[in-house]
């Protein structure tokens, strides 16, 4: 073993060490920092507004993705446009955005990989 740990020539660990280490801090403070923000931002109009609008532009964003995503292929495009039919449709009857989206995801992964 020549030590060099399966680095590539001229890298040392300390190379490595001194981008990973300072990469983990900043994305461990990132995904923190919303919630360290929690009480400040309670109540605030903007939170409440994007909490109405998030659930629709989440679905909008996936929908388009794989609506478009699937133009090429026929089969693939019946199955999302089924799972979507399915969606709005159990959506307008349970008004619940976690279980319209979980339960058309499900559909459309099962009418990809065992139907069409």
């Amino acid at each position: 073993m020549t030590g060099n740990l399966g680095l590539p020539d001229g890298v040392t660990l300390t190379m490595v060490a001194a981008v990973l280490i300072p990469v983990g801090v900043v994305t461990v403070l990132l995904r923190a920092l919303p919630f360290s923000m929690l009480r400040v931002l309670k109540g605030s109009p903007f939170i409440d507004f994007l909490a109405v609008l998030m659930p629709v532009g989440v679905m909008t964003v996936l929908v388009a993705y794989t609506v478009i995503g699937h133009a090429h292929s026929p089969a693939h495009l019946a199955s999302a446009l089924i799972a979507l039919a399915a969606t709005l449709l159990l959506h307008r009857w349970r008004r619940r955005a976690d279980l319209s989206i979980f339960a058309g995801t499900a559909l459309y992964m099962v009418l990809v990989n065992l139907v069409f």
